[in-house]
């Protein structure tokens, strides 16, 4: 029987409100009879704001609600940034769609400098990110950190307000908001590499729902479905979540696929890279071959540090 009527769970954020209604607009654009219905949910990292997601621990800290309202029947789907997804779904879920990914890089906002490189002696960059803080530490030991959290608009406002000389964001974030002109600098991914499926939007729902699954469909991306699922299955090897300084990016290079992983300590000090670059077909187990790799290294020590970080 046709589906006539869908319901997507979502978190109330400006951001996470445009995935929601760009999904809805695809959705609507193959489907033109569908009717669809957003329901906004408050998560728990949504409403903890006044703590670095680090010392909050735990994994799902934006996505259990929506999951939950997808196991009880509430929603029919789930929209997420896949960076905030942990690497293992709740028994009876999935994620079968991943939509075409934005730039995944990070960008440097600042009303003072045109660049990171010119930032002053001791500046204040604000970041809720240890996978951003150990970066900038080790590029520039001198810098002083301002732990930021709240949407994109409450971080602007930080920086307005003069509480940082600078902000580190996500470029997708900026740029799916129409604020792509606040970027001064899209930061190199020698400088700053990406978290895992940052700038990808997922689609979660229930396994035993094909009539979901056969609407959704049109909407994954294949590359960028590759790209994810190297990075998730490096991020899972490590057994690493959003809120550690895991960095994990992959691209294509001419027929290859090309990964960089990073893992380091929150001041910087200590940094193990890898890279690895294979097969298309075999993006998965790239990942998890790159995060043996980083283990060898001493990786699992630093994360294990890191899971009793603050």
């Amino acid at each position: 029987m046709a589906i006539t009527r869908l319901r997507i769970a979502t978190r109330k954020s400006p951001l996470a409100l445009w995935q929601a209604e760009y999904v809805r607009d695809q959705l609507l654009g193959l489907h033109p009879g569908l009717h669809i219905e957003l329901v906004p949910m408050s998560t728990q990292g949504d409403k903890i704001l006044d703590v670095p997601l680090a010392k909050v621990g735990g994994k799902g800290l934006f996505v259990k609600e929506l999951e939950n309202g997808l196991l009880e029947g509430d929603a029919d789907i789930a929209v997420h940034s896949i960076k905030d997804v942990p690497m293992e779904f709740p028994p009876g879920l999935h994620m079968p769609v991943v939509c075409r990914r934005e730039d995944p890089r990070d960008a440097f906002v600042s009303r003072q400098y045109q660049r990171f490189d010119l930032l002053a002696q001791g500046a204040r960059v604000g970041t809720s990110s240890l996978r951003r803080q150990c970066q900038l530490l080790e590029a520039r030991p001198d810098l002083r950190l301002v732990s930021l959290r709240g949407n994109v608009g409450t971080r602007l406002g930080k920086l307005d307000s003069g509480e940082c000389d600078a902000i580190i964001l996500a470029a997708a974030g900026l740029n799916r908001l129409g604020l792509s002109h606040e970027i001064a600098e899209i930061l190199d991914t020698a400088v700053s590499l990406p978290a895992v499926g940052q700038g990808a939007i997922g689609i979660e729902c229930r396994l035993q729902d094909p009539a979901v699954e056969a609407l959704i469909a049109a909407l994954n991306h294949r590359d960028s479905q590759i790209q994810v699922a190297a990075e998730r299955a490096f991020n899972r090897r490590l057994e690493g979540g959003c809120q550690v300084p895991i960095a994990g990016f992959a691209e294509f290079s001419e027929n290859l696929l090309f990964m960089r992983g990073l893992v380091g300590t929150p001041d910087g000090k200590t940094m193990l890279r890898a890279s690895i670059s294979g097969k298309i077909q075999d993006a998965e187990e790239l990942g998890q071959v790159l995060a043996e790799d980083l283990l060898n290294q001493g990786a699992g020590k630093i994360l294990k540090e890191i899971s009793t970080y603050g």
